[in-house]
């Protein structure tokens, strides 16, 4: 399945490219238009988000009236999601197509003759048998051949020159030149600028639903902040998991991963600033 959207991203990507021929603006451009493809979905994601997190409360209370009921309580809960025109298993979309566009596109970019500039598999293995001759085997064959072959063969041509910096380039094997770490370095900057931002988002939810929790007695309202500090907390622990193993496998990618990475952070970042803002809005 990845491999197959690999080669998908990969038409769109070589089609890009043959406009702009640059590696880096082809990423960058495609990109941009990946996100503007998924900002629907982006948008009823959050709008799913927000409609969850208030109908919580209806949740709880089908759960304290009918708790030594669990069949009726199950299906209090059913009903009360189908009412609402929800799904419970509607805030996996995002996960799972996050998941896929990772690894996707961790293919595409350390294989882009083959996902691309879709080269024939005997080239590709001749060269790399060439490579292996004359330099060891590498742990990414398909860029060793465009540094290498780029030159003589015009099939095997990628600008990987991008502000100078060589998008081939791994870091982990090439950690003397301290050039590769830039990409990954705002990555990492990005990605803790949007987890700050996604917290202070939550906190000001937090923040507007208190007047609903000051109908709740004591006790309910101790269980509800137990509840809430649980999620925050495991929300709080995938927010630093997940940039942490993307640059964990960006500094075993080609610097173009890490490009796109960053590009989609950025733009990541402004579209959950301006959805949140409409969505707002849109509930005065």
């Amino acid at each position: 399945m990845f491999k197959f959207f690999a080669n998908v991203f990969g038409y769109a990507l070589n089609f890009i490219y043959g406009i702009v021929n640059n590696y880096g603006v082809a990423i960058i451009l495609f990109t941009i238009l990946l996100k503007l493809i998924m900002l629907p979905i982006s948008i009823k994601q959050q709008k799913t988000m927000k409609k969850s997190t208030k109908i919580q409360k209806q949740v709880k209370e089908i759960q304290n009236k009918y708790k030594n009921d669990p069949t009726r309580m199950n299906q209090e809960v059913m009903d009360l999601y189908k009412r609402e025109n929800m799904s419970p298993f509607s805030g996996c979309l995002s996960s799972i197509l996050q998941i896929i566009l990772v690894i996707s596109m961790f293919y595409l970019v350390s294989r882009p003759l083959t996902y691309m500039k879709h080269v024939e598999p005997e080239l590709i293995e001749k060269y790399s048998q060439e490579l292996r001759e004359t330099e060891g085997n590498a742990n990414y064959q398909e860029i060793g051949i465009i540094r290498t072959k780029s030159a003589e063969d015009e099939k095997v041509n990628i600008n990987m020159n991008f502000l100078g910096l060589n998008l081939s380039s791994v870091p982990t094997q090439n950690y003397t030149d301290w050039k590769v770490f830039i990409i990954p370095v705002l990555y990492v900057i990005t990605s803790f600028i949007s987890t700050r931002v996604t917290a202070n988002l939550n906190q000001t939810k937090k923040k507007s639903e208190e007047k609903v929790e000051a109908n709740l007695d004591t006790k309910e309202l101790a269980k509800k902040e137990e509840e809430i500090d649980m999620m925050e907390e495991m929300n709080k622990n995938m927010m630093i998991m997940m940039p942490l193993m993307t640059v964990s496998i960006a500094l075993i990618a080609p610097l173009g991963l890490a490009l796109y990475w960053l590009i989609n952070n950025i733009f990541m970042l402004g579209e959950r600033l301006i959805i949140n803002k409409v969505c707002c809005e849109e509930e005065e």
